[in-house]
């Protein structure tokens, strides 16, 4: 009977040693597999266009209108970044004066730069909660009066 003890004492100590190799191998093949799921179903990160673009469909949805002016239209050029178009404007929301540009350079096919001069009057569609994030042109909706 003794001996049956220690043979069954073994066989137990084997098994027990055998234990930690395979959970490692779990814990590795699992954080393997959650890693190539994480790299494959992750967001992409969105680009300045794209951000841009639902800033200007959210303020289409929510967005307020009151009166404002066209200032200016610039071209600004940078040597990283090709050449940005800048409606620049101002209006009053509540009695306090705002003053913003919009990049319009993908917006061109919807205006025209050379009826954009100074006084040009407009309209302008703000968030109510942050009257300073405005707009006077989007896909589907224009402010400027020609």
């Amino acid at each position: 009977m003794l001996i049956l003890v220690v043979v069954s004492t073994r066989l137990f100590f084997f098994q027990a040693a055998m234990h930690p190799l395979r959970i490692y191998t779990l814990v590795f093949g699992g954080t393997a597999i959650a890693f190539a799921a994480y790299t494959l179903l992750r967001r992409k990160p969105k680009t300045a266009n794209e951000i841009e673009r639902a800033r200007r469909e959210w303020l289409d949805r929510v967005g307020r209108i009151t009166d404002g002016t066209v200032i200016d239209v610039q071209e600004l050029t940078s040597n990283s970044h090709a050449a940005q178009t800048m409606l620049i404007y101002k209006y009053e929301v509540a009695g306090v004066s705002y003053e913003a540009s919009q990049d319009v350079t993908y917006l061109r096919q919807w205006i025209n730069l050379q009826s954009c001069r100074l006084g040009v009057p407009t309209s302008v569609r703000y968030d109510p909660h942050n009257p300073g994030n405005s707009m006077v042109i989007s896909e589907n909706w224009m402010g400027l009066r020609q």
